[in-house]
């Protein structure tokens, strides 16, 4: 098995016992270690590959800016934009294959900027005393991040921090060996969805697409899903998206904490990639199941999912507003876009006597669609269902006449 390197990013004035250790363990385990120093006052006990004058430069600053600004989240900031612009441009001069990156809250927000610069495919992890914190927000975290708790490591090594630091240490060193990058042979398309007991149009296309030469990847819509298909979007991975489930549109909306950021439903559009649109699930705001329901939607109707994951029915002006917000991020779109408006129902219960019917909140969406739809977006009025077959095939058709090379 041919060696990995591992590059290695953490404040080496105050962590450097930490930061020593993971080092040791990457390369008892046969791996190699790229070391970089994100510190700002101190140094380390001994020089690191890239130093914090390398990583303040990158960024187009110096170490004595971050100091003379007399503030610590400024100095941060500084080094993280050094940080992630080094990484990136070291990962593509084949430098290392997978980071690691050990802070508190100062070195996870950092961590999530280093990460976040990097391809999808390259192992990343953070090992951090704020893993899984509502601290940290869907949008900063990239597609394929990995955390572990920095259980008991504030200051100093001791037996609990070194279970935690050796684990990332060889989780790392392992998903750099195994990962499989994604494949560049086949154009791929970007699809949202839920799962099939509340939408379906994914079983006919995906084969459909295949079929056609191209790869399908489909993203689960709750918050991460949306924020990796974003993410994705942004790179200019698809050649192609099928948004058809933004319902994380309407998390944001209504302010749940279920979000994938402020910026769904926009990044396709402004990397120029043809978006075929729909509005899957877009009357359901879901929320943190064993939280109470946030006050903005007190008194309506529940429809609990399971033990995690509760959605909020949209009233009727909700749902207005809803498809005006639609309108103003589909109108951002520098490519074909085509929105399909299924006038029969948008979700598997939402159909005609199904458990959350509302015929007239429905329609209030669809006049409000059809009044505000930008000019640039061809509006697709479908007296279908969205889990009828006549919503796959007038997919297909779309995107057929987009006229793709597979």
């Amino acid at each position: 098995m041919s060696d990995r390197t591992i590059l290695v990013v953490g404040t080496y004035d105050t962590k450097d016992d930490e930061l020593i250790y993971i080092a040791n363990v990457i390369r008892g385990q046969g791996g190699n270690v790229l070391t970089m120093d994100v510190s700002v006052l101190g140094d380390p006990s001994a020089p690191t590959d890239l130093s914090k004058h390398d990583v303040a430069a990158e960024g187009g600053h110096t170490i004595q800016e971050a100091i003379d600004g007399g503030d610590e989240n400024l100095a941060m900031q500084i080094m993280a934009k050094g940080a992630a612009a080094l990484a990136l441009r070291l990962y593509h001069e084949g430098r290392f294959d997978g980071v690691l990156v050990l802070g508190g809250t100062m070195g996870t927000d950092l961590a999530l900027d280093v990460c976040a610069a990097l391809p999808i495919g390259v192992p990343k992890y953070i090992v951090s005393t704020v893993s899984f914190s509502p601290l940290i927000p869907s949008e900063r975290l990239p597609a394929d991040i990995q955390m572990i708790l920095w259980a008991g490591g504030l200051f100093g090594l001791n037996s609990v921090c070194k279970a935690s630091l050796s684990q990332a240490a060889g989780a790392v060193l392992g998903a750099a060996r195994a990962v499989e990058k994604p494949r560049r042979d086949r154009p791929l398309i970007g699809m949202t969805s839920f799962g099939k007991t509340v939408l379906r149009y994914m079983v006919a296309l995906k084969p459909a697409l295949e079929e056609r030469g191209y790869e399908v990847a489909v993203f689960h819509a709750t918050g991460m899903g949306g924020r990796a298909f974003e993410s994705l979007a942004a790179e200019g991975a698809f050649a192609a998206v099928m948004d058809f489930a933004p319902q994380e549109v309407g998390n944001h909306l209504m302010g749940s904490s279920i979000s994938a950021g402020a910026d769904r439903m926009t990044n396709a559009g402004r990397a120029g990639i043809p978006q075929i649109v729909a509005p899957g699930c877009y009357d359901l705001v879901d929320f943190v199941g064993w939280q109470d329901v946030p006050s903005k939607l007190a008194g309506q109707e529940v429809h609990a999912h399971n033990r995690l994951l509760s959605s909020v029915v949209m009233t009727a002006e909700q749902r207005r507003e809803m498809a005006r917000t639609m309108c103003e991020k589909l109108a951002l779109a520098t490519a074909p876009c085509i929105l399909i408006l299924p006038v029969q129902g948008c979700n598997e219960w939402d159909r005609e006597g199904g458990p959350l019917s509302d015929p007239e909140a429905l329609a209030a969406f669809v006049e409000e669609i059809k009044a505000h739809c930008p000019a640039n977006v061809q509006l697709i009025s479908l007296d279908a269902h969205i889990n009828d077959p006549a919503f796959a095939e007038t997919a297909l058709e779309v995107f057929d006449k987009l006229g793709l090379d597979a």
